[in-house]
């Protein structure tokens, strides 16, 4: 687990940097290509969902393997100087490529600062960057769910989940869950072009986010009550309305949120023009407010930490 402090010291310290080398870029650019190569219009909905399957197929091996030999070229490159830290901070800068508190944290910092200063234009433009819906109409309270709910669902597929899979497989699985959830990024939509073509894409990602999901819902409880939120609460509206979420995963995180900061996500949101009502996740005892924000951060970092020092707890306590 050192590997994966390692990571977050670097996320926490430099950020993410922004590069057409960044190895979520490139498997963007592979998504992209392969999706030139594969997709056809005229296909039908067996055929597209085969080819869908085997970009798939075809990205996480990449990726998988692209991962196993950046550490293996980190081993072979130090094994004669006994420079072993060496391959931890390797492994370690790879993997803070896979997690992004800091992303977020920053964005989410960025929106509050514009919000307390009245600047409603600007906040309604940035978090147009980080949320798929409309936000030319949003007033304060859309801006501040739009924000919190962000930060509560990616908290999962940006920071547990990598880290997850790397417990479990090493920086390798950890590169091809980002793979895959970049891929459900990309084409994982029920729309007419990606129905077929990127079913088998979303169902992998929700696969792979099943437990991470869960486990972040806990790992919210446990923050909740370390910093004295109402981690009770936080409980209860996860228990009762994480499964309204539209996603078989997002809302163990954002109900979870929502209940230990006394608010209430969901509700009415715009795509392109078109409304759509989002079930309620929690309950409206306090009004939504860009303080929200900071405290949603708050439970996103300390969440993080604890399911590292709980990994390593573990790892430790079984010898390794």
């Amino acid at each position: 687990m050192i590997t994966a402090f390692v990571a977050f010291f670097i996320d926490t310290v430099l950020g993410d940097p922004k590069t057409r080398f960044h190895p979520v870029v490139l498997m963007g650019n592979l998504i992209s290509l392969l999706e030139k190569l594969l997709y056809r219009p005229e296909d039908g909905d067996g055929r597209k969902l085969l080819s869908g399957a085997l970009l798939v197929a075809i990205v996480l091996l990449v990726s998988y393997e692209a991962g196993a030999a950046f550490l293996y070229l980190s081993y072979w490159l130090t094994g004669e100087t006994g420079f072993w830290w060496v391959n931890y901070l390797m492994g370690g800068l790879l993997l803070s490529f896979m997690i992004s508190p800091n992303s977020l944290a920053t964005a989410g910092k960025e929106l509050y600062t514009l919000l307390e200063q009245g600047k409603l234009e600007e906040a309604r433009q940035k978090v147009g960057w980080i949320v798929g819906r409309d936000t030319d109409k949003l007033e304060v309270e859309g801006i501040t769910r739009a924000t919190v709910e962000t930060i509560a669902e990616n908290t999962v597929d940006g920071i547990i989940s990598p880290f997850f899979f790397f417990a479990i497989g090493g920086v390798p699985l950890a590169v091809l869950y980002r793979a895959a959830n970049t891929m459900d990024s990309m084409i994982g939509y029920k729309n007419e072009k990606y129905l077929y073509f990127g079913r088998v894409a979303a169902r992998v990602d929700d696969a792979l986010n099943y437990i991470p999901a869960r486990l972040t819902g806990l790992l919210f409880i446990g923050s909740a009550w370390l910093l004295k939120f109402d981690h009770r609460h936080a409980l209860k509206i996860m228990k009762r309305d994480a499964a309204k979420h539209p996603s078989p995963n997002g809302g163990y995180a954002e109900a979870t949120v929502a209940g230990a900061l006394h608010i209430r996500l969901g509700g009415m949101n715009s795509y392109f023009g078109v409304e759509s009502f989002r079930a309620y996740m929690g309950d409206p005892i306090e009004r939504l407010s860009p303080k929200h924000i900071l405290e949603s951060i708050r439970l996103m970092y300390t969440a993080t930490v604890l399911f590292l020092l709980l990994a390593y707890a573990l790892f430790a306590s079984m010898g390794y």
